[in-house]
């Protein structure tokens, strides 16, 4: 899972069916007041499960979970909250069942002191027990001489949720090169033995690698020297590319609008560097019906390029889309990845048998209220076989709407999110 931030992005969405202006309205259009927790559903007990092998689900009950960074807050400038989870049931995610996660509760202490930043990066098993892991990004002192130390710490899935104390992860020195921050993790079974592996930025067109399983110490099963890239900053969610049976990542040169490049996965790890791709904002793979490989959509100011049948694209494409971060699911069930692109406006386009149409069935999702929007994940959150579109819109740090659209048999069409709720519920005692 790559974990996207609600309170980064500058894409306002506004509904075609609008007719004012898009943007805030109301007496507090424009003000951070003081928020109330926003008529939250009695709090449930986190459901046990028993391990499975569906992704994000922290509580192993075979349902998908939801991840919240960047919660409202009691009132603006005051401090993070900490990260929110929402858990799955048979229906979809419960906002009842829900857990906030913070550094005071969570968080290993660091020269005894406990970090302040403790934001959620990415999800899997890293120890292969059927429960999936959180990894947490924080603030370790630093002084700014030598190497930094490593800022990332891993919190580990139970029948009961994300429940104990994280514990820091172990990057050998070895697995390291030059005086960057071991950040910027992304997960995938990159060397197709069956387990999770990470990788991490390193620095000089080096990346880390670390080999599952992970101990519940935060050691990974072996990691030898940084691996020679196209860039430095992996980027998520991984993918079989190729179907070879190892996962493959998407490599950046830098962060912004740098170019990047698709790096295989192999026996010794992602080392195979495969097409380079056109700069942009954003990449976002997916299935979109040129033909039997997974495709790559690049996200740019103006448009946003298509790459067919990698890792050896025969065929390119552009489209004029307004967004320039991109997200790709399956929302109808066909076999076919469907397009999220979030921008000025937030438009889902349709793939068919010639490929990604900007006008061919697209449509524009409408947020149940005015904001900042942006795309929570898209993925299959009720179980049904179709993708759900999770979508945060946001005015200020003090209020906002977390809306799910589910997918059916003719994509995203309903006019009303099955589900809505407000992060301030995590304020709630």
């Amino acid at each position: 899972m790559r974990v996207r931030r609600g309170g980064i992005s500058t894409a306002v969405l506004c509904g075609a069916l609008m007719l004012a202006a898009c943007g805030p309205s109301g007496p507090d259009a424009g003000h951070d007041t003081p928020t109330r927790v926003a008529d939250a559903p009695a709090r449930l007990p986190v459901p046990h499960g028993r391990g499975s092998k569906v992704p994000d689900d922290f509580n192993g009950d075979g349902h998908r979970d939801l991840v919240l960074n960047d919660l409202v807050k009691e009132q603006s400038h005051a401090d993070d909250a900490g990260i929110g989870i929402v858990y799955g049931g048979p229906h979809g995610l419960t906002p009842g069942a829900r857990q906030l996660l913070s550094p005071t509760k969570q968080a290993a202490p660091t020269k005894g002191r406990l970090p302040a930043v403790f934001d959620a990066e990415e999800s899997c098993d890293l120890d292969g027990d059927g429960f999936t892991d959180l990894i947490v990004s924080t603030d370790p002192p630093y002084d700014g001489q030598g190497r930094p130390p490593v800022p990332l710490q891993l919190l580990f899935g139970s029948p009961a949720g994300l429940t104990g104390r994280a514990v820091k992860l172990a990057v050998p020195a070895r697995a390291r090169f030059g005086n960057d921050w071991a950040d910027q993790p992304v997960c995938g079974d990159f060397d197709g033995d069956g387990e999770k592996d990470l990788v991490l930025h390193a620095s000089g067109g080096r990346l880390s690698y670390l080999r599952g399983p992970f101990s519940r110490k935060g050691a990974p099963h072996a990691a030898g020297a940084p691996l020679p890239s196209p860039g430095e900053v992996p980027t998520g969610p991984a993918a079989d590319v190729d179907g070879d049976g190892r996962d493959d990542l998407i490599v950046r040169t830098a962060e912004g609008t740098g170019k990047a490049a698709v790096v295989l996965g192999g026996p010794d790890g992602p080392t195979r560097t495969g097409v380079v791709l056109p700069a942009g904002v954003d990449v976002a793979l997916g299935r979109f019906g040129r033909g039997k490989a997974l495709d790559a959509a690049v996200g740019g100011m103006g448009e946003t390029s298509l790459r067919y049948d990698l890792p050896a694209p025969a065929a390119s494409a552009a489209l004029a889309a307004p967004g320039s971060m991109l997200d790709s699911a399956d929302f109808d069930g066909d076999g076919r990845d469907e397009l999220v692109s979030s921008g000025s406006r937030l438009h889902v386009l349709r793939a068919g048998a010639a490929g990604l149409s900007a006008t061919r069935g697209a449509v524009t999702v409408v947020p149940p209220v005015p904001g900042t929007t942006r795309v929570l994940a898209a993925a299959d959150l009720d179980g049904d076989g179709r993708a759900d579109l999770a979508v945060r819109t946001y005015r200020g740090e003090t209020k906002d709407t977390v809306a799910v659209y589910r997918g059916t048999k003719r994509g995203l069409l309903e006019a009303r999110p099955a589900v809505t709720f407000s992060s301030s519920e995590f304020l709630a005692p």
